[in-house]
């Protein structure tokens, strides 16, 4: 699988592809790592991102996970930037529990890209995040999409 390290204002971020899609983001630097057109673009568009030019990612993801996980990974990706939904609302349109939500997130292989970090508790609460430094990522990931957080 080749892969790219990158800097963020999360820290540092390694991205992975694999077969013409990306498959996984992870906080942390790999070492070694290549470059490729897409693994390019994707550092473009995280940069775009973190500096408020860019609110929707393109790109070709392939994340790997249940087929309940996979459904709430492409339901995540339409959640709007600068829109947060909670894990019980997902629940709901899945016909699921938000604890199965909350879960399907936290194996989220492709965070940020797949923005997990937009579905919060009841009552705005920012429930879990397994990423980086955990809330304080996500609460970071909210600030910069102009969602004050508590």
């Amino acid at each position: 699988m080749t892969h790219l390290s990158v800097h963020s204002p999360v820290g540092a971020l390694t991205v992975f592809e694999d077969a013409g899609s990306i498959v996984v983001l992870e906080w942390g630097r790999a070492p070694g790592g290549d470059t490729t057109p897409l693994l390019d673009e994707t550092k473009r568009q995280l940069d775009a991102y973190f500096t408020g030019r860019l609110t929707k990612f393109d790109l070709p993801l392939h994340p790997q996970g249940t087929p309940f996980q996979e459904d709430l990974w492409g339901r995540l990706s339409d959640i709007p930037y600068g829109q947060v939904l909670t894990y019980g609302a997902l629940a709901n349109h899945m016909g699921s529990a938000a604890r199965a939500v909350g879960g399907a997130c936290g194996r989220n292989p492709i965070p940020i890209i797949i923005p997990c970090h937009r579905v919060v508790a009841a009552g705005g609460r920012l429930g879990g995040f397994s990423g980086g430094t955990g809330l304080d990522t996500k609460r970071a990931l909210l600030r910069l999409e102009g969602i004050v957080t508590d």
